[in-house]
Protein backbone atom coordinates (compact mmCIF):
# COMPACT_ATOMS: atom_id res chain seq x y z
CA UNK A 1 0.00 0.00 0.00
CA UNK A 2 1.81 3.39 -1.15
CA UNK A 3 0.79 6.54 0.37
CA UNK A 4 2.76 8.50 -1.59
CA UNK A 5 0.97 11.62 -3.67
CA UNK A 6 1.39 11.02 -6.83
CA UNK A 7 0.20 7.68 -8.32
CA UNK A 8 -0.19 6.13 -11.61
CA UNK A 9 -4.02 5.08 -10.32
CA UNK A 10 -4.76 8.80 -9.44
CA UNK A 11 -5.17 9.34 -13.23
CA UNK A 12 -7.07 6.35 -14.74
CA UNK A 13 -10.31 7.93 -16.75
CA UNK A 14 -12.86 8.47 -14.51
CA UNK A 15 -15.12 6.72 -17.00
CA UNK A 16 -13.78 3.71 -17.40
CA UNK A 17 -12.87 3.38 -13.66
CA UNK A 18 -16.70 4.14 -12.74
CA UNK A 19 -17.81 1.11 -15.32
CA UNK A 20 -15.41 -1.21 -13.63
CA UNK A 21 -15.86 -0.29 -10.48
CA UNK A 22 -19.78 -0.79 -9.94
CA UNK A 23 -20.44 -3.20 -12.61
CA UNK A 24 -24.33 -4.21 -13.20
CA UNK A 25 -25.18 -3.78 -9.86
CA UNK A 26 -24.74 0.40 -9.86
CA UNK A 27 -23.86 2.52 -6.65
CA UNK A 28 -26.87 1.98 -4.54
CA UNK A 29 -26.16 -2.12 -4.69
CA UNK A 30 -22.76 -1.53 -4.14
CA UNK A 31 -23.87 1.20 -1.49
CA UNK A 32 -25.96 -1.47 0.00
CA UNK A 33 -23.47 -4.19 0.00
CA UNK A 34 -21.23 -2.38 1.53
CA UNK A 35 -23.18 -0.55 4.27
CA UNK A 36 -24.36 -4.02 5.52
CA UNK A 37 -21.17 -5.26 5.77
CA UNK A 38 -20.31 -2.11 7.47
CA UNK A 39 -23.49 -2.67 10.08
CA UNK A 40 -22.32 -6.05 10.95
CA UNK A 41 -18.62 -5.04 12.18
CA UNK A 42 -19.99 -1.75 14.23
CA UNK A 43 -23.22 -3.72 15.75
CA UNK A 44 -20.94 -6.59 17.28
CA UNK A 45 -18.88 -3.67 19.24
CA UNK A 46 -22.10 -2.30 20.72
CA UNK A 47 -24.50 -5.36 20.71
CA UNK A 48 -23.14 -6.99 23.18
CA UNK A 49 -23.21 -4.40 26.02
CA UNK A 50 -26.78 -5.17 26.32
CA UNK A 51 -25.57 -8.29 27.46
CA UNK A 52 -23.72 -7.24 30.13
CA UNK A 53 -25.50 -7.37 33.15
CA UNK A 54 -26.74 -10.95 32.35
CA UNK A 55 -22.48 -11.94 31.61
CA UNK A 56 -21.78 -10.40 34.59
CA UNK A 57 -23.96 -12.74 36.76
CA UNK A 58 -24.13 -15.66 34.07
CA UNK A 59 -20.27 -16.40 34.21
CA UNK A 60 -19.07 -14.23 37.11
CA UNK A 61 -17.32 -11.65 35.24
CA UNK A 62 -15.90 -8.41 37.24
CA UNK A 63 -16.03 -5.06 36.22
CA UNK A 64 -12.52 -5.75 34.63
CA UNK A 65 -13.25 -8.86 32.40
CA UNK A 66 -16.73 -7.06 31.35
CA UNK A 67 -14.21 -4.45 29.68
CA UNK A 68 -12.00 -7.13 28.13
CA UNK A 69 -15.01 -8.92 26.60
CA UNK A 70 -16.31 -5.74 25.22
CA UNK A 71 -12.50 -4.25 24.22
CA UNK A 72 -10.93 -8.22 22.95
CA UNK A 73 -13.33 -6.83 19.97
CA UNK A 74 -12.27 -3.71 19.34
CA UNK A 75 -8.65 -3.92 20.30
CA UNK A 76 -8.12 -6.91 17.45
CA UNK A 77 -10.24 -4.96 15.37
CA UNK A 78 -8.18 -1.87 15.65
CA UNK A 79 -4.53 -3.56 15.72
CA UNK A 80 -5.05 -5.35 12.47
CA UNK A 81 -7.31 -3.14 10.22
CA UNK A 82 -4.61 -1.54 8.82
CA UNK A 83 -2.53 -4.58 8.11
CA UNK A 84 -5.74 -6.40 6.70
CA UNK A 85 -6.51 -3.30 4.53
CA UNK A 86 -3.39 -3.52 2.62
CA UNK A 87 -3.91 -7.01 1.66
CA UNK A 88 -7.18 -6.53 0.46
CA UNK A 89 -5.95 -3.35 -1.63
CA UNK A 90 -3.28 -6.38 -2.50
CA UNK A 91 -5.13 -9.47 -4.08
CA UNK A 92 -8.73 -7.34 -4.23
CA UNK A 93 -10.92 -5.93 -1.05
CA UNK A 94 -14.10 -7.94 -1.56
CA UNK A 95 -11.98 -11.49 -1.60
CA UNK A 96 -10.45 -9.79 1.57
CA UNK A 97 -14.06 -9.06 3.18
CA UNK A 98 -15.49 -12.00 2.33
CA UNK A 99 -13.06 -14.10 4.02
CA UNK A 100 -13.45 -11.99 6.94
CA UNK A 101 -17.47 -12.79 6.72
CA UNK A 102 -16.27 -16.58 6.96
CA UNK A 103 -13.68 -16.00 10.14
CA UNK A 104 -16.87 -13.87 12.22
CA UNK A 105 -19.58 -15.96 11.69
CA UNK A 106 -17.30 -19.32 13.01
CA UNK A 107 -15.88 -17.33 15.58
CA UNK A 108 -19.27 -15.92 16.27
CA UNK A 109 -21.29 -19.36 16.60
CA UNK A 110 -17.97 -20.72 18.85
CA UNK A 111 -18.65 -17.43 21.05
CA UNK A 112 -22.35 -18.63 21.81
CA UNK A 113 -20.81 -21.67 23.48
CA UNK A 114 -18.57 -20.14 25.72
CA UNK A 115 -18.95 -21.32 29.43
CA UNK A 116 -15.90 -18.69 30.89
CA UNK A 117 -14.64 -15.32 30.30
CA UNK A 118 -11.28 -16.21 29.15
CA UNK A 119 -13.13 -18.42 26.34
CA UNK A 120 -15.55 -16.05 25.57
CA UNK A 121 -12.84 -13.33 25.30
CA UNK A 122 -10.74 -15.43 23.11
CA UNK A 123 -13.66 -16.14 21.00
CA UNK A 124 -14.00 -12.04 20.64
CA UNK A 125 -10.66 -11.25 19.35
CA UNK A 126 -11.09 -13.70 16.81
CA UNK A 127 -14.19 -11.73 15.88
CA UNK A 128 -12.37 -8.80 15.73
CA UNK A 129 -9.80 -10.47 13.40
CA UNK A 130 -12.89 -11.38 10.70
CA UNK A 131 -13.82 -7.53 11.46
CA UNK A 132 -10.49 -6.54 10.34
CA UNK A 133 -10.44 -8.56 7.29
CA UNK A 134 -14.20 -6.81 6.63
CA UNK A 135 -14.04 -3.60 7.45
CA UNK A 136 -11.66 -1.59 5.14
CA UNK A 137 -12.88 -2.45 2.22
CA UNK A 138 -16.43 -1.10 2.94
CA UNK A 139 -15.82 2.63 2.62
CA UNK A 140 -13.03 1.84 0.13
CA UNK A 141 -15.11 0.15 -2.20
CA UNK A 142 -17.71 3.20 -2.05
CA UNK A 143 -14.83 5.66 -2.87
CA UNK A 144 -13.12 3.42 -5.73
CA UNK A 145 -16.82 2.77 -7.41
CA UNK A 146 -18.38 6.88 -7.09
CA UNK A 147 -16.99 9.32 -9.21
CA UNK A 148 -16.00 12.36 -7.04
CA UNK A 149 -19.65 14.24 -7.70
CA UNK A 150 -20.94 11.50 -5.71
CA UNK A 151 -18.55 10.37 -3.61
CA UNK A 152 -19.35 13.07 -0.67
CA UNK A 153 -22.93 11.46 -0.74
CA UNK A 154 -21.66 8.05 -0.74
CA UNK A 155 -19.11 8.73 2.02
CA UNK A 156 -22.18 10.85 4.32
CA UNK A 157 -24.31 7.48 4.16
CA UNK A 158 -21.57 5.20 4.78
CA UNK A 159 -20.77 7.44 7.94
CA UNK A 160 -24.55 7.73 9.13
CA UNK A 161 -24.52 4.07 8.94
CA UNK A 162 -21.46 3.77 11.21
CA UNK A 163 -22.97 5.73 14.13
CA UNK A 164 -26.89 4.10 13.16
CA UNK A 165 -25.52 0.47 13.22
CA UNK A 166 -24.62 0.54 16.48
CA UNK A 167 -28.14 1.06 17.13
CA UNK A 168 -29.42 -1.48 14.76
CA UNK A 169 -27.21 -3.62 16.43
CA UNK A 170 -28.89 -2.76 19.81
CA UNK A 171 -32.01 -3.20 19.20
CA UNK A 172 -31.48 -6.57 17.64
CA UNK A 173 -30.04 -7.83 20.62
CA UNK A 174 -32.23 -6.45 22.72
CA UNK A 175 -35.45 -7.92 21.25
CA UNK A 176 -33.23 -11.48 21.00
CA UNK A 177 -32.66 -10.82 24.85
CA UNK A 178 -36.87 -10.39 25.53
CA UNK A 179 -36.75 -14.30 24.58
CA UNK A 180 -33.72 -15.68 24.74
CA UNK A 181 -30.03 -15.65 26.46
CA UNK A 182 -27.04 -13.58 25.57
CA UNK A 183 -25.93 -16.74 23.41
CA UNK A 184 -28.78 -15.59 21.12
CA UNK A 185 -26.61 -12.23 19.87
CA UNK A 186 -23.85 -14.62 18.52
CA UNK A 187 -25.79 -17.03 16.72
CA UNK A 188 -27.97 -13.94 15.15
CA UNK A 189 -24.63 -12.44 13.88
CA UNK A 190 -22.90 -15.62 12.80
CA UNK A 191 -26.17 -15.71 10.33
CA UNK A 192 -25.96 -11.86 9.67
CA UNK A 193 -22.22 -12.81 8.13
CA UNK A 194 -23.94 -15.21 5.90
CA UNK A 195 -26.04 -12.82 4.53
CA UNK A 196 -23.26 -10.05 4.47
CA UNK A 197 -20.89 -12.16 2.39
CA UNK A 198 -24.10 -13.45 -0.38
CA UNK A 199 -24.30 -9.07 -0.54
CA UNK A 200 -21.23 -8.52 -1.26
CA UNK A 201 -20.27 -11.62 -3.59
CA UNK A 202 -23.78 -10.55 -5.66
CA UNK A 203 -23.52 -6.54 -5.53
CA UNK A 204 -20.58 -5.85 -5.24
CA UNK A 205 -17.08 -5.07 -7.24
CA UNK A 206 -13.81 -7.03 -6.55
CA UNK A 207 -11.52 -3.87 -6.66
CA UNK A 208 -7.87 -3.36 -5.56
CA UNK A 209 -4.91 -1.19 -6.01
CA UNK A 210 -3.63 -1.26 -9.44
CA UNK A 211 0.00 -0.61 -8.37
CA UNK A 212 0.19 -2.55 -4.90
CA UNK A 213 3.54 -1.86 -2.67
CA UNK A 214 5.50 -3.98 -1.43
CA UNK A 215 4.20 -5.15 2.37
CA UNK A 216 5.44 -3.30 5.21
CA UNK A 217 5.80 -6.10 8.36
CA UNK A 218 7.74 -3.75 10.61
CA UNK A 219 4.33 -1.09 10.23
CA UNK A 220 2.45 -3.52 10.86
CA UNK A 221 3.87 -4.93 13.88
CA UNK A 222 4.57 -1.73 15.75
CA UNK A 223 0.91 -0.37 15.02
CA UNK A 224 -0.74 -3.29 16.34
CA UNK A 225 1.62 -3.93 19.72
CA UNK A 226 1.39 -0.03 20.18
CA UNK A 227 -2.25 -0.06 19.69
CA UNK A 228 -2.69 -3.40 21.84
CA UNK A 229 0.19 -2.28 24.67
CA UNK A 230 -1.95 1.29 24.96
CA UNK A 231 -5.59 -0.60 25.67
CA UNK A 232 -4.16 -3.12 28.66
CA UNK A 233 -2.38 -0.22 30.17
CA UNK A 234 -5.45 1.94 30.21
CA UNK A 235 -7.89 -0.93 31.50
CA UNK A 236 -5.04 -2.78 33.77
CA UNK A 237 -3.93 0.72 35.30
CA UNK A 238 -7.24 2.03 36.71
CA UNK A 239 -7.76 -2.27 38.04
CA UNK A 240 -4.31 -3.01 39.02
CA UNK A 241 -2.84 0.52 40.14
CA UNK A 242 -0.24 3.04 37.62
CA UNK A 243 2.50 1.85 39.14
CA UNK A 244 2.37 -1.73 38.94
CA UNK A 245 5.30 -2.95 36.21
CA UNK A 246 3.35 -4.46 34.60
CA UNK A 247 1.53 -1.41 33.67
CA UNK A 248 4.68 0.33 33.68
CA UNK A 249 6.34 -1.80 30.88
CA UNK A 250 3.17 -1.60 28.83
CA UNK A 251 3.21 2.38 28.72
CA UNK A 252 7.29 2.35 27.86
CA UNK A 253 5.96 -0.69 24.69
CA UNK A 254 3.55 1.64 23.70
CA UNK A 255 5.53 4.28 23.55
CA UNK A 256 8.27 2.85 21.75
CA UNK A 257 6.11 1.07 19.53
CA UNK A 258 4.72 4.30 17.72
CA UNK A 259 8.39 5.90 17.55
CA UNK A 260 9.56 3.21 15.85
CA UNK A 261 6.59 3.27 13.64
CA UNK A 262 7.17 6.82 12.65
CA UNK A 263 10.90 6.18 12.41
CA UNK A 264 10.48 3.87 10.44
CA UNK A 265 7.90 4.61 8.31
CA UNK A 266 9.40 7.75 7.43
CA UNK A 267 12.49 5.71 6.06
CA UNK A 268 10.92 3.47 3.97
CA UNK A 269 9.80 3.97 0.27
CA UNK A 270 6.19 2.48 0.66
CA UNK A 271 5.07 2.35 4.38
CA UNK A 272 1.93 1.08 5.63
CA UNK A 273 0.52 4.77 6.67
CA UNK A 274 3.14 7.11 6.05
CA UNK A 275 3.67 9.24 8.89
CA UNK A 276 4.22 12.39 6.04
CA UNK A 277 0.21 12.16 5.82
CA UNK A 278 -0.50 13.72 9.39
CA UNK A 279 1.11 16.76 8.18
CA UNK A 280 -2.02 16.91 5.33
CA UNK A 281 -4.04 19.64 7.43
CA UNK A 282 -7.00 18.14 6.57
CA UNK A 283 -6.11 14.51 6.78
CA UNK A 284 -5.20 15.15 10.76
CA UNK A 285 -8.19 17.30 11.60
CA UNK A 286 -10.56 14.55 10.24
CA UNK A 287 -8.27 11.95 11.94
CA UNK A 288 -8.47 13.44 15.52
CA UNK A 289 -12.23 14.47 15.30
CA UNK A 290 -13.41 10.37 13.72
CA UNK A 291 -11.15 9.20 17.00
CA UNK A 292 -12.88 11.26 19.36
CA UNK A 293 -16.20 11.03 18.56
CA UNK A 294 -15.84 7.32 18.32
CA UNK A 295 -14.33 7.01 21.92
CA UNK A 296 -17.41 9.25 23.52
CA UNK A 297 -19.90 7.37 21.56
CA UNK A 298 -18.68 3.49 22.01
CA UNK A 299 -17.12 4.49 25.37
CA UNK A 300 -20.60 5.91 26.15
CA UNK A 301 -22.51 3.29 25.16
CA UNK A 302 -20.62 0.91 27.20
CA UNK A 303 -21.62 2.32 30.76
CA UNK A 304 -25.19 4.71 29.39
CA UNK A 305 -26.48 0.73 28.11
CA UNK A 306 -25.73 -0.30 31.98
CA UNK A 307 -27.60 3.25 33.40
CA UNK A 308 -30.60 2.29 31.67
CA UNK A 309 -31.06 -1.49 32.69
CA UNK A 310 -29.64 -1.17 36.53
CA UNK A 311 -30.33 2.30 37.52
CA UNK A 312 -33.77 2.81 35.39
CA UNK A 313 -34.63 -0.81 35.22
CA UNK A 314 -35.29 -1.20 32.08
CA UNK A 315 -35.20 -4.52 29.91
CA UNK A 316 -32.36 -5.01 27.27
CA UNK A 317 -35.14 -4.42 24.56
CA UNK A 318 -36.53 -0.81 26.23
CA UNK A 319 -33.26 -0.06 26.80
CA UNK A 320 -31.90 -0.33 23.00
CA UNK A 321 -35.25 1.57 22.01
CA UNK A 322 -33.78 4.04 24.25
CA UNK A 323 -30.68 5.02 22.48
CA UNK A 324 -32.95 5.03 19.12
CA UNK A 325 -33.08 9.00 19.22
CA UNK A 326 -29.36 9.42 18.60
CA UNK A 327 -29.89 7.23 15.09
CA UNK A 328 -32.79 9.61 14.41
CA UNK A 329 -30.75 12.43 14.70
CA UNK A 330 -27.25 11.09 13.56
CA UNK A 331 -29.04 9.73 10.16
CA UNK A 332 -30.07 12.95 8.82
CA UNK A 333 -27.79 15.39 10.30
CA UNK A 334 -24.92 13.51 8.09
CA UNK A 335 -26.53 13.65 5.02
CA UNK A 336 -27.02 17.34 5.14
CA UNK A 337 -23.72 18.00 6.26
CA UNK A 338 -21.97 18.24 2.74
CA UNK A 339 -24.51 20.98 2.13
CA UNK A 340 -23.34 22.49 5.44
CA UNK A 341 -19.76 21.81 4.77
CA UNK A 342 -19.87 23.72 1.59
CA UNK A 343 -22.01 27.29 2.68
CA UNK A 344 -20.24 27.58 6.65
CA UNK A 345 -16.87 25.56 5.98
CA UNK A 346 -15.37 22.62 7.40
CA UNK A 347 -13.42 24.21 10.47
CA UNK A 348 -16.92 25.67 11.45
CA UNK A 349 -19.04 22.25 11.23
CA UNK A 350 -16.34 19.76 12.59
CA UNK A 351 -16.10 22.23 15.72
CA UNK A 352 -19.53 22.74 16.62
CA UNK A 353 -20.37 19.02 15.44
CA UNK A 354 -17.52 17.94 18.68
CA UNK A 355 -18.96 20.98 20.97
CA UNK A 356 -22.34 19.47 20.78
CA UNK A 357 -21.10 16.21 21.63
CA UNK A 358 -19.20 17.17 24.76
CA UNK A 359 -21.82 19.28 25.92
CA UNK A 360 -24.30 16.28 25.89
CA UNK A 361 -22.14 13.64 27.61
CA UNK A 362 -21.36 16.59 30.29
CA UNK A 363 -25.69 16.88 30.59
CA UNK A 364 -25.75 13.46 31.02
CA UNK A 365 -22.82 13.36 33.61
CA UNK A 366 -24.87 15.49 35.86
CA UNK A 367 -27.97 12.99 36.17
CA UNK A 368 -28.22 11.08 39.82
CA UNK A 369 -30.39 7.90 40.58
CA UNK A 370 -33.56 9.96 40.65
CA UNK A 371 -33.20 11.78 37.47
CA UNK A 372 -35.11 9.49 34.98
CA UNK A 373 -35.02 9.28 31.12
CA UNK A 374 -36.04 12.96 29.83
CA UNK A 375 -32.65 14.83 30.94
CA UNK A 376 -30.79 11.32 29.47
CA UNK A 377 -33.09 12.65 26.28
CA UNK A 378 -31.39 15.84 26.12
CA UNK A 379 -28.29 15.31 26.23
CA UNK A 380 -28.58 12.00 24.13
CA UNK A 381 -30.30 14.29 21.15
CA UNK A 382 -26.96 16.98 22.04
CA UNK A 383 -24.91 14.45 21.42
CA UNK A 384 -26.62 13.30 18.79
CA UNK A 385 -26.40 16.26 16.47
CA UNK A 386 -22.46 16.38 17.21
CA UNK A 387 -22.32 12.67 16.29
CA UNK A 388 -23.79 14.03 12.85
CA UNK A 389 -21.84 16.45 11.76
CA UNK A 390 -18.49 15.57 13.43
CA UNK A 391 -18.33 12.07 11.57
CA UNK A 392 -19.30 12.51 8.11
CA UNK A 393 -17.25 15.49 8.22
CA UNK A 394 -14.59 14.01 9.61
CA UNK A 395 -14.54 10.82 7.02
CA UNK A 396 -15.05 13.25 4.19
CA UNK A 397 -11.85 15.10 5.20
CA UNK A 398 -9.81 11.84 5.81
CA UNK A 399 -11.12 10.63 1.63
CA UNK A 400 -10.62 14.27 0.62
CA UNK A 401 -7.61 14.40 1.60
CA UNK A 402 -6.39 11.86 -0.85
CA UNK A 403 -6.83 10.80 -4.46
CA UNK A 404 -8.27 8.19 -6.05
CA UNK A 405 -5.09 5.53 -6.11
CA UNK A 406 -4.77 6.21 -2.17
CA UNK A 407 -8.91 5.61 -1.53
CA UNK A 408 -7.50 2.39 0.27
CA UNK A 409 -5.04 4.54 2.47
CA UNK A 410 -7.41 6.77 3.22
CA UNK A 411 -10.28 4.16 4.29
CA UNK A 412 -7.63 2.38 6.54
CA UNK A 413 -7.16 5.97 8.48
CA UNK A 414 -10.70 6.31 9.09
CA UNK A 415 -11.23 2.86 9.90
CA UNK A 416 -8.22 2.90 12.37
CA UNK A 417 -8.88 5.50 13.83
CA UNK A 418 -12.70 4.67 14.47
CA UNK A 419 -11.57 1.65 15.51
CA UNK A 420 -8.57 2.76 17.84
CA UNK A 421 -11.14 5.46 19.60
CA UNK A 422 -13.51 2.71 20.08
CA UNK A 423 -11.18 0.59 21.88
CA UNK A 424 -9.18 3.64 23.68
CA UNK A 425 -13.15 4.63 24.54
CA UNK A 426 -14.39 1.39 26.04
CA UNK A 427 -11.10 1.09 27.80
CA UNK A 428 -10.65 4.64 29.52
CA UNK A 429 -15.00 4.89 30.16
CA UNK A 430 -15.09 1.57 31.71
CA UNK A 431 -11.66 1.86 33.90
CA UNK A 432 -13.15 5.22 35.64
CA UNK A 433 -16.65 3.90 35.85
CA UNK A 434 -15.25 1.25 37.41
CA UNK A 435 -12.17 2.30 39.87
CA UNK A 436 -14.78 5.08 41.08
CA UNK A 437 -17.48 2.49 41.39
CA UNK A 438 -15.48 0.23 43.92
CA UNK A 439 -13.99 3.55 45.55
CA UNK A 440 -17.53 4.46 45.80
CA UNK A 441 -19.21 1.56 47.49
CA UNK A 442 -20.62 1.84 50.74
CA UNK A 443 -18.62 0.86 54.17
CA UNK A 444 -21.83 -1.64 55.17
CA UNK A 445 -20.67 -3.53 52.53
CA UNK A 446 -18.00 -5.03 54.28
CA UNK A 447 -20.59 -6.86 56.87
CA UNK A 448 -21.56 -8.74 54.18
CA UNK A 449 -20.33 -12.33 53.33
CA UNK A 450 -17.04 -12.34 52.19
CA UNK A 451 -18.14 -13.75 48.71
CA UNK A 452 -21.23 -11.71 48.28
CA UNK A 453 -19.01 -8.51 49.05
CA UNK A 454 -16.64 -9.62 46.32
CA UNK A 455 -19.67 -10.22 43.91
CA UNK A 456 -20.59 -6.36 44.76
CA UNK A 457 -17.30 -4.60 44.91
CA UNK A 458 -17.19 -7.06 40.90
CA UNK A 459 -19.62 -5.18 38.93
CA UNK A 460 -22.98 -3.16 39.59
CA UNK A 461 -25.01 -5.83 38.50
CA UNK A 462 -23.71 -8.77 40.72
CA UNK A 463 -24.23 -5.66 43.77
CA UNK A 464 -27.86 -5.50 43.03
CA UNK A 465 -27.95 -9.39 42.56
CA UNK A 466 -26.68 -9.68 46.23
CA UNK A 467 -29.20 -6.88 47.46
CA UNK A 468 -31.94 -8.91 45.82
CA UNK A 469 -31.36 -11.51 47.58
CA UNK A 470 -31.26 -10.01 50.55
CA UNK A 471 -35.02 -8.93 50.21
CA UNK A 472 -35.96 -5.87 52.80
CA UNK A 473 -32.85 -5.98 54.29
CA UNK A 474 -31.19 -5.24 50.99
CA UNK A 475 -32.48 -2.12 50.63
CA UNK A 476 -29.90 0.32 51.15
CA UNK A 477 -27.15 -1.86 49.60
CA UNK A 478 -29.14 -1.36 46.42
CA UNK A 479 -28.82 2.28 47.07
CA UNK A 480 -25.50 2.35 47.89
CA UNK A 481 -24.81 0.11 44.82
CA UNK A 482 -26.83 2.58 42.27
CA UNK A 483 -25.00 5.71 43.67
CA UNK A 484 -21.76 4.27 43.45
CA UNK A 485 -22.48 3.06 39.59
CA UNK A 486 -23.96 6.98 38.98
CA UNK A 487 -20.42 8.42 40.42
CA UNK A 488 -18.66 6.34 38.37
CA UNK A 489 -20.82 7.23 35.32
CA UNK A 490 -20.36 10.83 35.94
CA UNK A 491 -16.73 10.76 36.04
CA UNK A 492 -15.77 9.04 32.78
CA UNK A 493 -18.15 10.77 31.19
CA UNK A 494 -16.36 14.22 32.14
CA UNK A 495 -13.21 12.57 31.30
CA UNK A 496 -14.44 11.97 28.12
CA UNK A 497 -15.87 14.87 27.88
CA UNK A 498 -12.89 16.91 28.36
CA UNK A 499 -11.29 15.26 25.89
CA UNK A 500 -13.57 16.16 23.00
CA UNK A 501 -13.90 19.61 24.31
CA UNK A 502 -10.12 19.88 24.10
CA UNK A 503 -10.54 18.67 20.51
CA UNK A 504 -13.14 20.79 19.14
CA UNK A 505 -10.63 23.72 20.76
CA UNK A 506 -7.62 22.14 18.31
CA UNK A 507 -9.95 22.06 15.23
CA UNK A 508 -11.03 25.45 16.05
CA UNK A 509 -7.52 26.78 15.59
CA UNK A 510 -5.79 24.42 12.95
CA UNK A 511 -8.38 22.93 11.00
CA UNK A 512 -8.51 23.91 7.64
CA UNK A 513 -11.26 26.25 6.58
CA UNK A 514 -12.37 24.34 3.40
CA UNK A 515 -12.58 20.78 2.60
CA UNK A 516 -9.80 19.19 0.99
CA UNK A 517 -10.38 18.52 -2.64
CA UNK A 518 -7.38 15.64 -4.13
CA UNK A 519 -9.21 14.87 -7.01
Amino acid sequence: MSTSPHRASDHQPEDRQDTVATGRAGHNGVLFAMCLSLVLVVASVSALNLALPDLAIDLSATNASLTWIADGYTVALAALVLPLGAIGDRIGRRNVLVAGTVVFGVASLAASFADSTTTLIVWRVVMGLGAAMIMPGTLSTITAAFPPRQRAKGVATWSGFAAAGAIIGMLAAGALLEWFSWRSIFIASAATAVVAAAAALLLSPNTKDEHPSPPDVSGAVCTALGIGTLVFAIIEGNERGWTEPVVVASLVVTVLAFTAYAWLGLRREHPLLDPALFGIRGFRAGAIVVLVQFMAVFGFFFVGLQYLQLILGYSPLKAAAALVPVAVVVLPTSQVTPHLVRRVGMKATMTVGLLLLSAGLFVISRLDVGSGYLPFLGGLVLAGFGIGLSGAVGTSAITGSLGRGQQGVASAMNDTTREVGSAVGIALMGSIYGSHYRANLPGSLDQLPPEAAEAARDSAAAGLHVADQLGVRGAGLADGVKAAFMDGLSASLIAVGVIVLAAAVGCLFRAPKAPPTAD
